[in-house]
């Protein structure tokens, strides 16, 4: 198990760092390291080391195994979505919730659909400005439009052979973006020179290659004979691939760096959605002045205001970082600088990267302009982007800014950068220094300057980019195989204070009552040894009436806990200081956090209201309450609770807790118009209905308001079959669904009460 690779960017002072030390290890950490003993068969990688698909990528992954002298493909589930960034390297690895795994690990299979396999052919090569970036951001664009949900893509074709490894890694990262549950590259020669760069043994490269040669699985890309055959093929010529942004609100919302200016206004213009601010003309162009350090500032409409080099997408491939460092040294070069009121880190996913920017000389140029590095792990690509200055915060809020976030990361949902950030765009390391640079991202960078020199003439990204010989050439004299192996040779031993951390012995966990990270969880309170399985619902009420696209994050943010929020009072009440309240990702061991924390997204739109917040209405009484508040109305009230849904449902990250906190608030189905493959089985796997509304039809195409009451009947039912679904109050009587559980394991899961009952009343029969 590689533990905790998320990471708060704060100012950097020592209260802070001793503090979150403290909170986290004392209440946190001991709980894992208590693991570690109680379990056979568990290794611990303590804080610190990176991001888990970083250092999988670099260390972990063996591609081939080896038994008693048996050897078998390398293959992993992984409890996050980008699990399938090793597929870049050609291990064949998907992520899972966090349920499925824990499942995993007491015994139980994973059960699927056969999937399709669609082919990306992939031709030609990068034009001299393009990057893996993006080509990643415009393979995402293409496949989300294709459908992809549930499918495996497989890349193929010669244009892969010019890839690097970390180039694909970089594409198959982002496979939950575009919606596959893998983003395949099978191994060639390419993949055995990376397991020797990163330190693998000659031994372990040698077998690989032999056994790989014997079963056929080496491939060469150039070989067209080799190439499978596919249930339907993408074609993308890498020849036309352009620098690029995607945002604001979408990974898949794919923006040409060319067009950039222009879509930007056009979202200030256009309506409130996924690409709109719905701004009046006469607010476009709205300035608000602060002071800041004794500094006065302005920031309008795409101010940049936070600038992170983050996520494991980019931060594991040395073309992109080390185009970063290069571009940051011709900036300061030239006299350029950033604005002191931007956020601007570097998080990388391992510490290799740090020794190769400081062995490349990159490293100084970078923390000049603001990007020091803050830690290596998830950062603000997760959310943990940490506070910005308050008069920063506060002329956002009294000019109602559309204030902008450039990350290198693979998510920029609504509130999930930061609450106040509200458009948030991907892009490539090297666009992130320029973007913090120029300040704005309403700018034209064919056109206009992102500075100017200590002469006073303009100088133009195009002076400053860097070429692919520039970096090739730098990362053959710095991205060196002994660096793999002295940031790896200690991995598993962690700093002096996880060492000094002592845990329980115990069989069983000690747990605190007084502790507000761990608490002893509630679902296992009402199960009896019995099934008695819950297949007839009535009278349900809508907690939510939710349109497309509710990601995780909407469901069960990770970031910053607000004072004003259920789980703020709830930590006031025993005693926390605001200051302490931490992230909701750092408490996810506490269920009374999280349940509280469930779609408390500032940003969650509720048919139910007018405006965007965590709150709905309690229908009976016709209350606006915080959504936690309501569903404890209902819970008094006896009222079972079901969730009206649109298209794309829990997408974004293999959030557990996005599950086990609806199921906690008392929801016994959710109806959607299509779910997320993670999200899905989460549910089901909890314990939680999904229903999924006929093509063609919606809550609103069949005039439902939300204000109904809904029953269900599925005491015998099977895959895949008709649901009817019996309407009271509104302007239909009923209507019929398809119940999303896609195999008979799933329906006995259910009938459980979720997985881990299945298990538990397995080992006690």
């Amino acid at each position: 198990m590689l533990m905790s690779h998320l990471g708060k960017v704060e100012k950097l002072n020592l209260e802070n760092l001793h503090r979150h030390r403290e909170l986290d290890a004392v209440c946190s950490f001991i709980f894992l390291k208590w693991g570690a003993k109680a379990f056979k068969n568990l290794t611990i990688v303590p804080p610190g080391a990176g991001i888990v698909h970083q250092v999988n990528l670099e260390f972990l992954a063996r591609c081939v195994f080896e038994d008693d002298g048996v050897l078998y493909p390398d293959s992993v589930v992984g409890t996050d979505s980008h699990t399938p960034m090793v597929n870049g390297l050609g291990v064949l690895g998907w992520g899972v919730g966090g349920i499925e795994a824990e499942a995993v690990m007491l015994a139980q299979p994973i059960s699927m659909v056969l999937p399709d396999v669609i082919g990306v052919k992939l031709t030609g090569k990068f034009s001299p400005v393009a990057t893996a970036t993006d080509l990643v951001l415009a393979v995402t664009s293409a496949l989300r439009k294709k459908g992809v949900v549930d499918k495996f893509v497989e890349f193929f074709g010669p244009g892969v052979a010019t890839l690097s490894i970390t180039d694909r890694a970089t594409i198959s990262n982002m496979a939950p973006e575009y919606g596959a549950t893998v983003g395949f590259f099978p191994m060639d020669s390419n993949s055995l020179d990376y397991l020797r760069l990163t330190g693998r043994s000659e031994e372990r490269v040698s077998f690989t290659e032999a056994y790989l040669k014997a079963q056929g699985l080496l491939r060469d890309y150039n070989n067209q004979a080799q190439d499978p055959v596919f249930t339907d093929v993408v074609e993308i010529n890498l020849e036309s691939i352009v620098p690029a942004l995607s945002g604001p609100k979408r990974p898949h919302d794919y923006v040409p760096l060319s067009t950039m200016k222009k879509d930007f206004q056009t979202c200030l213009e256009s309506k409130v959605g996924f690409k709109g601010y719905d701004i009046a003309p006469a607010e476009r162009s709205r300035i608000v002045e602060f002071e800041l350090e004794g500094k006065k500032a302005t920031i309008g409409h795409g101010s940049v205001v936070i600038a992170a080099i983050t996520s494991c997408t980019n931060t594991s491939n040395a073309n992109v970082m080390i185009a970063a460092g290069i571009l940051a040294q011709k900036a300061v070069a030239k006299g350029l600088s950033v604005q002191h009121y931007i956020k601007t880190s570097l998080a990388p996913g391992s510490g290799v990267v740090t020794a190769y920017l400081k062995h490349s000389n990159l490293l100084p140029a970078l923390e000049q302009l603001g990007f020091n590095v803050v830690g290596y792990g998830c950062t603000t690509c997760i959310g943990n982007s940490g506070p910005l200055p308050e008069p920063v915060e506060a002329a956002i809020q009294s000019g109602d800014l559309v204030a902008c976030g450039v990350l290198s990361g693979n998510r920029n949902f609504e509130g999930r950068i930061h609450p106040f950030v509200r458009a948030n765009y991907l892009a490539s390391p090297p666009l992130v220094v320029a973007y913090a640079i120029a300040g704005t991202v309403n700018i034209d960078f064919e056109t206009e300057p992102i500075g100017t020199d200590a002469e006073g003439k303009p100088v133009f990204l195009r002076d400053v980019w860097p070429s692919h010989a520039e970096v090739s050439e730098v990362i053959a004299k710095n991205v060196l195989r002994e660096m793999f192996t002295e940031v790896y040779g200690s991995v598993t031993q962690g700093t002096d204070e996880w060492r000094s951390l002592e845990a329980s012995s115990e069989q069983l966990y000690p747990w605190d009552a007084s502790s507000t990270y761990i608490h002893h969880p509630p679902f296992f309170n009402a199960m009896t040894r019995d099934v008695t399985p819950e297949t007839k619902i009535d009278a349900a009420h809508c907690l939510l009436n939710l349109g497309d696209s509710i990601t995780t994050d909407h469901i069960s943010p990770a970031g910053n806990i607000s004072r004003k929020s259920p789980a703020g009072r709830y930590l006031e009440a025993r005693g926390v200081a605001p200051v302490d309240f931490n992230s909701y990702g750092a408490r996810r061991g506490n269920d009374e956090v999280m349940a509280r924390g469930t779609f408390a997204n500032i940003r969650l739109v509720n048919k139910f209201l007018t405006k965007p917040g965590p709150q709905t209405v309690h229908v009976p009484s016709g209350e606006t309450l915080d959504i936690f508040d309501a569903a404890a109305k209902y819970q008094q009230e006896q009222r079972p609770l079901t969730i009206l849904a649109g298209e794309m449902y829990g997408s974004g990250s293999s959030r557990d807790w996005a599950a086990k906190g609806v199921w906690m608030l008392g929801v016994k189905f959710v109806i959607a118009q299509s779910y997320e493959r993670i999200h899905r089985s989460n549910l089901v796997l909890f314990g939680v209905i999904p229903l999924q509304f006929k093509a063609g039809q919606s809550a609103d195409s069949l005039g439902l308001t939300g204000k109904e009451t809904f029953s269900i009947d599925i005491t015998d039912s099977k895959p895949g079959q008709d649901v009817v679904v019996k309407v009271e109050g509104g302007s239909i009587t009923e209507f019929v669904t398809t119940l999303r559980f896609n195999t008979e394991s799933e329906l006995t899961y259910f009938r459980h009460g979720g997985v881990l009952n299945y298990v538990i009343r397995q080992k006690l029969n």
